[in-house]
């Protein structure tokens, strides 16, 4: 891309806002519209951005591709986990009520800990798609 110095100037104020939203949206899934998928994706597309106003290869640096497969595996984990949790703790499969001596308490955290699991999963794979798109183009 042309060096575009407002484009990378706006940008750079732009991204920690939308990052900052992501977690809004993220943390503020349980009370009202949002969530992890929401979250992940308002994420991915702040680093998208980055991406297109950057480069491919400052992305990479930021975020290599082998970090992102990690990312979401272990979002998968995290979700599979707070499930596990449950029924060791005496419950059925991802109920929360069990993860607190409150069951209140317990829902509150069980829905919190599944968002961020679907929070980083869907954001680090919105990533790698976006990356396997991108490095098509490149020979």
């Amino acid at each position: 891309m042309m060096h575009n110095l407002i484009l990378k100037v706006i940008s750079k104020f732009l991204i920690p806002l939308i990052m900052l939203f992501a977690l809004y949206v993220q943390f503020h899934g349980d009370f009202g519209p949002g969530g992890g998928f929401q979250a992940g994706v308002i994420f991915s597309a702040a680093f998208i951005l980055y991406t297109i106003v950057f480069g491919l290869d400052a992305a990479k640096k930021i975020i290599p591709p082998g970090v992102l497969k990690v990312l979401a595996s272990l979002g998968v984990l995290i979700y599979a986990g707070t499930g596990i949790a449950g029924l060791i703790l005496g419950g059925n499969y991802l109920e929360y009520g069990v993860l607190a001596s409150n069951q209140i308490a317990g829902q509150h955290i069980g829905i919190l800990v599944i968002e961020l699991g679907v929070g980083i999963t869907v954001a680090s794979v919105m990533m790698i798609i976006f990356f396997a798109f991108a490095e098509r183009g490149r020979s």
